[in-house]
């Protein structure tokens, strides 16, 4: 299902120490830029368009770029999908991971929503991702068949975000993160950097954020390594891009479809050196067998990718992995043999805000991780601000 990514040499004389005071191997990144390969990009097998999304110039531009890469666009008689569900299940998810829709984004979406504990708000450039992450969270999050769905009214999307400027309760309100302003998440429905050859829409929210003198910060973050077009553009450090990193066994087993893991590390050195503030999203996370020496191994990795930085701006997001019983279904219907652990009985159950039911890790196996991840970063990455852990 994914490439297999190898261990990286360790270089045994610039080894730091653990928290416990433990010599560790750290990661030989000496070839971290350029990548070793041409960076992963999807190529839809169908793309379609809906009549609204001819209405608007960010629409043409993204139906000229998906052409130039030699796909062709089919256009729709109505701006409702069809012709994305199989005989079975597994046949539905597929045609629906090989389809990318041209759309117009519901009214709704102009109503931002707070997105806690990452961001003041939530605005979407896109729904849907092309990967195949064996604990996808959006199994839960979106309905029907996983079509990918590009905005096409970018410019109304981005124009609609001034009224939220200082306006924001979950980070610009609280002490440790008031520095980053107003804050807008962007991938919270979709991975921008698997979409991004094909629409452009996150190189110009880049752009919009750069000139946007106020104190706000646009977020997004990867399992991609497809960068380069995001390099010497004028941010002005207004966007952090977070890279979604996992230790090895999680990564080679769980991800499929992505860029290794190397590859992602190489593309947050690349990014940092260019200026940008940049984080890590280490999930989710899981005590696999080993899960010590798993993790301890990525977060080598890390520091040798961001080592000899200038003035670099590195944060963490810590996130356990959790399920709902509408996902576990799903998930089970998409990936029948999937390895996942995902056994109620031994988690602890949980109530959202909402009444939802998730199931987490029992509460001392959430203790353990906690601590050692803190421990490990802040002994290994020392210049790493941990925003918080879930």
């Amino acid at each position: 299902m994914t490439d297999l990514d190898q261990p990286l040499a360790p270089d045994v004389p610039a080894a730091p120490h653990s928290a416990s005071g433990e010599r560790v191997a750290t990661a030989d990144l000496s070839d971290v830029a350029p990548p070793a390969r041409p960076a992963r990009r999807w190529t839809p097998r169908r793309v379609v368009a809906t009549p609204p999304a001819y209405d608007h110039p960010h629409g043409q531009r993204i139906m000229k770029q998906v052409e130039a890469h030699g796909i062709e666009v089919e256009r729709l008689r109505s701006a409702r999908l069809t012709g994305m569900r199989g005989d079975t299940d597994r046949e539905t998810y597929a045609r629906a991971k090989n389809t990318m829709a041209i759309v117009v984004s519901p009214p709704s979406r102009r109503r931002l929503q707070p997105i806690a504990p990452s961001a003041d708000w939530r605005f979407d450039l896109a729904e849907g991702c092309p990967a195949h992450c064996q604990y996808c969270y959006l199994a839960g999050s979106l309905s029907g068949p996983p079509v990918t769905r590009v905005y096409a009214d970018l410019d109304d999307i981005l124009d609609n975000l001034a009224g939220y400027a200082g306006h924001g309760t979950v980070t610009s309100r609280h002490r440790a993160r008031r520095d980053e302003g107003t804050t807008f998440e962007a991938s919270c429905y979709t991975d921008p950097l698997a979409l991004e050859h094909l629409t452009g829409s996150w190189r110009r929210a880049v752009e919009h954020f750069g000139a946007w003198d106020a104190p706000v910060q646009l977020r997004w973050t990867t399992k991609f390594d497809d960068v380069d077009g995001f390099l010497g553009i004028a941010h002005h450090g207004r966007t952090r891009v977070r890279v979604s990193v996992n230790c090895l066994p999680v990564t080679t087993r769980f991800e499929g479809g992505t860029s290794r893991l190397r590859d992602r590390l190489a593309a947050l050195r690349r990014l940092a050196l260019d200026g940008y503030p940049v984080g890590l999203t280490i999930a989710p996370i899981m005590p696999v067998d080993g899960w010590r020496a798993a993790y301890g191994e990525l977060i080598s990795q890390v520091a040798a990718a961001v080592d000899g930085v200038p003035a670099l701006d590195l944060t963490a997001e810590l996130i356990t992995h959790r399920f709902t019983p509408g996902s576990r279904d799903v998930l089970l219907g998409w990936y029948p043999r999937t390895g996942l652990e995902m056994d109620e009985e031994s988690r602890s159950r949980k109530h959202g805000k909402f009444g939802a039911i998730k199931y987490v890790y029992p509460a001392p196996v959430m203790t353990e991780l906690r601590t050692w991840f803190e421990s490990e970063i802040s002994a290994r990455l020392p210049g790493c601000r941990i925003l918080y852990w879930t």
